[in-house]
């Protein structure tokens, strides 16, 4: 309503059937939104049932793109409305004359006009994140130096990807996402590491991928962890429903493994290479809060050698900050699960990196960080979940390179 008050200012020169046409196209879209989550929450059931994400991302996709506009524009409508109360506030204290009808009006104008423009830019950013945004793959390299990494290591070339999201390729977008698969290869990796939610919820949304990533190559192998979507806490319940839940999770498993895939849970293996190794840990899931926390880190690290370079995999970058920063001798953890908000804006050149990720709770949701000789690296993610797009956040490849740093 307060946005509309905004449109009709805008309006308010045009002729009857123009103004007839501005309402029905704001009104029209907002009508078909809330009628479109009506439909969600009565039938919910159903769609979890028949275990299809197709209508939900359709309604969401169609709600973020009529909304968030609508909230850029309320912002510059309230700022047109300050200044009017401002304005109305010295004539009275000043016994000022109201400024001429003209004057008025074309103040109005440019903070509305502004708005419109906005938020017509954020509905063609959105439209190109649903629509192609989504397959921009990108490749994020980084090169980290350690002094006692093994010499044999030295230029060790690891790809991590992480949050697939499977389940919300929903129209089988094969030819896109094996692009970004290609551009995997292409850069010839030693290890493939993928740090959780290869799918939404159900086992089955990776079976149509299996062909496909078991393509994917690395000369020191390929190894997996899993992440809160994995187990399929958000649709089987594990005290109700243990059988579903572990048959679920077995087939996860079973995929995993048919991809090429080595799963680590709570464990630990050697990777060896020119008579020397480094040790990759991949913990099940812990995140703080309301995730799950299946993972054990010291279950995970139980046994390992005293000295020697350790690499973590865990899914959730919370738990860096809760369980291994400053308190385990790790290296490296890489992490995913933020998504980057699968929204934001990145420049580096002009020191530029926003995401509404910390709003929910996520101080270190994408790249890399360094803590007292220890890093983090966050992977923005391959796929997406609920708004089926990315805007100005697109799906990620990181290469990271490690260097024997001298001492």
């Amino acid at each position: 309503m307060y946005a509309y008050q905004g449109i009709r200012q805008l309006t308010s020169s045009l002729d009857q059937p123009w103004k007839k046409v501005a309402r029905v196209a704001f009104w029209v879209p907002t009508g078909v939104t809330f009628l479109f989550f009506l439909s969600l929450y009565f039938g919910m059931s159903y769609f979890m049932e028949k275990k299809t994400y197709g209508y939900f991302f359709f309604v969401t996709g169609f709600a973020f793109l009529f909304f968030i506009p609508k909230l850029i524009f309320i912002g510059f409508h309230f700022a047109d409305d300050i200044m009017h109360a401002g304005r109305w506030l010295v004539r009275r204290t000043a016994a000022l004359s109201e400024a001429p009808p003209a004057e008025r009006m074309t103040r109005v104008q440019f903070f509305n006009q502004v708005g419109l423009g906005v938020s017509a830019l954020a509905f063609g950013s959105l439209l190109y994140g649903l629509t192609r945004g989504k397959y921009a793959y990108r490749v994020m390299r980084e090169t980290i130096p350690f002094a006692d990494l093994p010499k044999s290591f030295d230029g060790l070339r690891i790809v991590q990807i992480s949050d697939a999201h499977l389940g919300s390729f929903l129209d089988n977008s094969f030819e896109e996402v094996e692009a970004g698969l290609q551009m995997i290869n292409e850069l010839k990796p030693d290890l493939i590491l993928f740090t959780g939610d290869m799918v939404n919820n159900f086992a089955h949304e990776a079976e149509p991928w299996i062909t496909r990533f078991s393509k994917l190559e690395a000369r020191l192998g390929k190894f997996s962890i899993l992440g809160n979507h994995d187990y399929g806490d958000y649709v089987y319940s594990r005290e109700e429903e243990p059988e579903k839940w572990e048959a679920n999770l077995s087939r996860l498993r079973e995929i995993q493994k048919a991809m090429g895939f080595t799963l680590l849970q709570n464990e630990h293996v050697a990777i060896a290479h020119g008579g020397e190794q480094i040790h990759l840990i991949g913990m099940e899931n812990w995140g703080r809060g309301r995730f799950s926390k299946y993972g054990d880190l010291n279950k995970s690290m139980s046994g390992l050698p005293e000295h020697g370079f350790r690499l973590l995999l865990s899914h959730d970058p919370t738990h860096w900050e809760d369980q291994v920063m400053g308190r385990e001798r790790i290296h490296l953890t890489l992490s995913g699960h933020t998504h980057g908000a699968q929204m934001g804006l990145e420049a580096p050149m002009l020191n530029i990196k926003f995401s509404p990720s910390p709003w929910f709770g996520y101080k270190r949701w994408a790249g890399l960080y360094e803590e007292a000789g220890q890093y983090l690296y966050v992977n923005r993610g391959f796929g997406f979940l609920g708004f089926p797009g990315r805007v100005g956040m697109p799906p990620e490849i990181t290469l990271i390179e490690l260097k024997a740093a001298l001492s």
